[in-house]
C-alpha cells in the first residue's frame, strides 16, 4: 500500500471486535479496573502536590485538567463510532474542535471579548493544510483519517497561537519604553511593535521544532504508534508520522506569523485591567483633627 493502512470498519461492533482482536494479539489493550483508576488518581495527585509544594502554579488546575480529560475522553469514546459513520458528523466534530481551540486560545491570550481574533491564526494554519492533504490524496479521504489529523493540526495551531500571543503581548508590556522610542524615531506603529514582539513570539515554534528534530530518537509520536498498531508496516507508519510533523511545522509557522501580525496591528490586545480604587482624599480639617 502506498497510502496509510487505514480502513473503515463496516459497523461499530466490527470496529470494537477488530480493535479487541488486534489488542489481544499484540498485547496493547490497557486493562481497565481498580488499578487503572488508582494509578490515574495517584498521578493526578502527584502533579497537583508538586505544583502546590514548589508553588509553580495552581494545584487546582492540575486536578481540574485531569477530571476534564477523563470526562471528555469518556464522552468521545462513546460517540466516536457514530461520528465516524457520517461525513456530516465528522465535519461537525472538526468544527467543534476548532471552536473549542479558538475559545481556549482567546482566553489564554486575553479574554474572550478581546481575544476573539485568535480564531484567524488557527484557521489560516489548519484549513489550507487539510485542503492540500486531501486534494493531493496523501491523506485518505475518509472520516477515520480526517478526524485525528484535523485534531492534531488544530491542537498544534492552538498551542502556537496561545504561546505567540502571550509572549508578544507580555514583551510589548514589559518593553513599552522601547516601543515608544521606536515611535519617536519615526517608525510606524506596526513596525515599532514588530521590532519588540517578533523575536519573543518566535519562541512559540520551539516545541514543534524540537519534536520534529528529535522524532525517533527521543519520542515515538502518537501517529506513528497508532498507524503501526493499526496494522501498517513501520515504513508506512514512519511516512504517516513524517507527514503529520511537517504539516504541523507549516501550520504552526502560519499561526505564529498571523498572531504576531495581529498583535502588531493592535487587533489582538491584552485585557484592559480594572482601574485600581483611588484612596479617599482627606481634607485639611480632617488632617488637623
Amino acid at each position: 500500500m502506498s497510502r496509510w493502512a487505514v480502513s473503515t470498519p463496516r459497523s461499530g461492533s466490527a470496529c470494537r471486535d477488530l480493535a479487541a482482536d488486534n489488542g489481544a494479539m499484540n498485547g496493547t489493550v490497557i486493562s481497565l479496573g481498580p488499578a487503572y483508576a488508582g494509578v490515574l488518581a495517584l498521578l493526578a495527585l502527584v502533579g497537583a502536590g508538586v505544583v502546590a509544594w514548589f508553588r509553580v502554579g495552581a494545584p487546582g488546575a492540575v486536578a481540574t485538567a485531569a477530571v476534564r480529560a477523563t470526562v471528555q475522553l469518556a464522552t468521545v469514546s462513546l460517540v466516536i463510532v457514530a461520528v465516524l459513520r457520517s461525513w456530516w458528523l465528522t465535519v461537525a466534530f472538526v468544527v467543534a474542535m476548532y471552536a473549542v481551540a479558538t475559545v481556549t486560545a482567546a482566553r489564554r491570550i486575553s479574554t474572550l471579548r478581546t481575544g476573539w481574533p485568535a480564531t484567524l491564526p488557527i484557521g489560516l494554519g489548519v484549513l489550507p493544510a487539510l485542503v492540500l492533504l486531501l486534494a493531493a490524496r496523501v491523506l485518505p479521504p475518509t472520516p477515520l483519517a480526517l478526524l485525528p489529523t484535523a485534531g492534531i493540526l488544530i491542537g498544534g495551531a492552538m498551542t502556537a497561537t496561545t504561546l505567540a500571543g502571550k509572549r508578544a503581548l507580555d514583551e510589548l508590556r514589559a518593553r513599552h519604553g522601547e516601543y515608544e522610542a521606536g515611535l519617536a524615531l519615526g517608525l510606524p506603529d506596526r513596525d515599532a511593535a514588530l521590532e519588540i514582539c517578533r523575536p519573543a513570539a518566535s519562541q512559540a515554534l520551539i516545541p514543534a521544532l524540537d519534536q520534529t528534530r528529535t522524532v525517533g530518537l527521543v519520542t515515538l509520536p502518537g501517529a506513528f504508534v497508532g498507524v503501526l498498531l493499526g496494522g501498517a508496516s513501520p515504513i508506512q507508519a514512519g511516512a504517516a508520522q513524517l507527514l503529520i510533523l511537517v504539516a504541523l511545522l507549516a501550520v504552526e509557522a502560519v499561526a505564529v506569523a498571523a498572531t504576531v501580525e495581529l498583535v502588531a496591528r493592535g487587533r489582538l490586545r491584552a485585557a484592559t485591567p480594572e482601574p485600581a480604587p483611588q484612596p479617599a482624599v482627606v481634607g485639611s480639617a480632617g488632617r488637623a483633627g
